[in-house]
């Protein structure tokens, strides 16, 4: 969070992470608007995507992760007419997060791969729309302080995230920190419970992949759906959040709130409450991140309060998620603590989705694995790569031997 931007001008882009669900959505918003001029994309192994999305944006450049995929696009832009080049690898990403031309970076990638271009981005003193909460989980301290001392502009694009920024009083939007010198007490972050907020406990054992994928309200990608099935989601939101808005554990409260309309809440000193309501699509806070501090217009259908559920309001059942009690925790000790506890999560959620484990096998691997870490307090981004090396490799043998 910096100052405000003048919107006036044509604005450059480049979207990390393109292809998901993130992503398209902000490509959506971004073809609504003339100001918006795509820069660059990027993707994992959907070729075929950002192959259409490449002929429909013009891009200067399109990256892949693997080279034979990067290759296999160059050809096919190529017999397309199409002038956009197709880089490969971690420094393609980051250089397209960090050149002079882009104004602003969508950092959407999942997971730890984000982290390195996500900082890029905020290194270069770019306006950040920042959907890859990885970044702050693994890297928080060095992540804000880069983006202090480059003047860059983070704007969360997390709905939760998003709500509490657009919460808060326009002092504390403009300059991160002292939120109880602006009177706030605490924010809400509210959470949806995810497909089996009333499953009976004894059952979860039971769940499938597809099931846990099957959210009530958002339609998001594997990784992310199971993340808020356990509610880990909103344990590294948590996380997120403490960083985000230089916040201690004690001022964040999670809400469970299922009708996901209600998507945060800020307290402030004199017992007032203000929260963002919408509906619960991903174009909204995107549309908000990329004018602000303007508005436009995002696609996402107008909120009917009339038509809408009626709004219930839970206290988390820590028994039922215990992975939402492991990221709040994490977020109390802080260090190294929260890089391990991503670091399990994505080994445990990747052995599930491929069958290898069961549901409630995922909190007992990542509490398991932060049994077997110790380390000092991580100082750079080398440390904690390594940190969240060994992590991975320590959740890899006790996944296997469950």
């Amino acid at each position: 969070m910096s100052q405000a931007i003048n919107q006036t001008a044509s604005q450059s882009i480049t979207v990390l992470g393109a292809t998901g669900s993130v992503g398209t959505s902000t490509l959506d918003v971004i073809a609504r608007h003339d100001q918006f001029r795509v820069y660059a994309l990027s993707a994992h192994s959907n070729t075929a995507l950002l192959l259409s999305q490449c002929l429909q944006f013009e891009p200067v450049y399109a990256v892949l992760t693997d080279e034979n995929a990067a290759e296999a696009l160059r050809l096919q832009l190529h017999k397309a007419g199409s002038a956009t080049e197709v880089l490969w690898g971690v420094a393609a990403l980051e250089k397209i997060a960090s050149d002079a031309a882009v104004d602003v970076v969508m950092a959407a990638i999942v997971g730890a791969a984000g982290l390195r271009p996500a900082l890029a981005a905020a290194q270069s003193g770019k306006k950040v729309l920042l959907a890859n909460k990885e970044s702050l989980v693994m890297a928080g301290e060095l992540f804000m302080q880069a983006a202090v001392q480059s003047g860059a502009v983070i704007l969360p694009i997390d709905s939760e995230h998003n709500a509490i920024f657009q919460c808060l009083p326009a002092p504390a939007q403009s300059k991160r920190g002292n939120l109880a010198g602006q009177g706030v007490r605490k924010v809400l972050l509210t959470a949806s419970g995810g497909p089996f907020l009333h499953t009976p406990v004894d059952q979860l054992h039971t769940v499938t992949p597809a099931q846990a994928c099957k959210h009530p309200n958002w339609d998001m990608g594997r990784k992310i759906s199971v993340d808020s099935a356990t509610m880990m989601n909103k344990g590294l939101e948590f996380i997120e959040a403490c960083y985000l808005f230089d916040l201690a554990p004690a001022a964040v409260e999670v809400v469970i709130h299922p009708q996901s309309i209600v998507h945060s809440m800020v307290e402030y000193t004199d017992g007032s409450v203000l929260a963002q309501l919408g509906s619960p699509d991903m174009r909204v806070p995107i549309a908000h991140a990329l004018a602000w501090p303007q508005r436009i217009e995002s696609g996402a259908d107008f909120l009917s309060l009339v038509k809408s559920p009626d709004l219930q309001f839970l206290a988390p059942d820590l028994a039922r998620f215990p992975c939402l009690a492991l990221g709040m925790e994490a977020a109390g000790q802080g260090g190294y603590v929260p890089t391990c506890l991503n670091a399990a999560n994505e080994i445990a959620v990747a052995a599930f989705l491929a069958g290898q484990i069961r549901f409630t096998d995922i909190p007992r691997i990542i509490s398991d694995t932060l049994a077997q870490i110790t380390c000092r307090q991580p100082v750079s981004i080398a440390m904690i790569q390594k940190l969240d090396a060994e992590a991975r490799a320590v959740a890899c043998d006790i996944a296997a031997g469950l």
